[in-house]
């Protein structure tokens, strides 16, 4: 399969911003998540989390949730595109463990999942227009925190 330019011009942005979101969640600059997103954008944690929201609503949740969130990293990889002009869906691996505590006691937890994302071309290149999290597993869940991830 040959790409054009264009499409792997596109595929390096795109992979820019799926790169971007992490980092801006995984460092708490929550507000940055308003450039890669568009500004109507719809998050749906719900099989991860039930959390299901606006760009403004993510923001406020994810300030929330990562109060008992001592470190997390979000490693993504083997990103499907799938484009249809000015549009992508792309569907990407995410490994996510993170260190949480509830003030008497700190675990750490893991979550695999898949991220798939609709984007669309704007003005300003490429933007998240969905996000929906697919699970795949949670491991090492503890009982102080399982009805938070339901």
């Amino acid at each position: 399969m040959s790409l054009s330019v264009q499409e792997m011009s596109d595929r390096f942005e795109i992979q820019d911003l799926l790169v971007g979101y992490c980092y801006a969640v995984d460092s708490r600059d929550f507000d940055a998540l308003d450039r890669y997103f568009t500004p109507d954008a719809v998050i749906d944690y719900s099989e991860m989390v039930g959390f299901r929201g606006s760009l403004a609503e993510t923001k406020d949740f994810l300030r929330g949730s990562f109060a008992i969130v001592t470190a997390a990293q979000h490693a993504v990889s083997t990103t499907r595109y799938e484009f249809d002009g000015d549009m992508c869906r792309t569907k990407t691996v995410c490994y996510n463990p993170m260190t949480v505590s509830n003030g008497a006691q700190e675990d750490t937890v893991t979550f695999g999942l898949w991220y798939v994302h609709d984007l669309v071309r704007t003005i300003d290149g490429w933007r998240i227009a969905r996000l929906y999290e697919e699970k795949c597993y949670r491991l090492n869940i503890p009982e102080w925190l399982s009805e938070k991830v339901a």
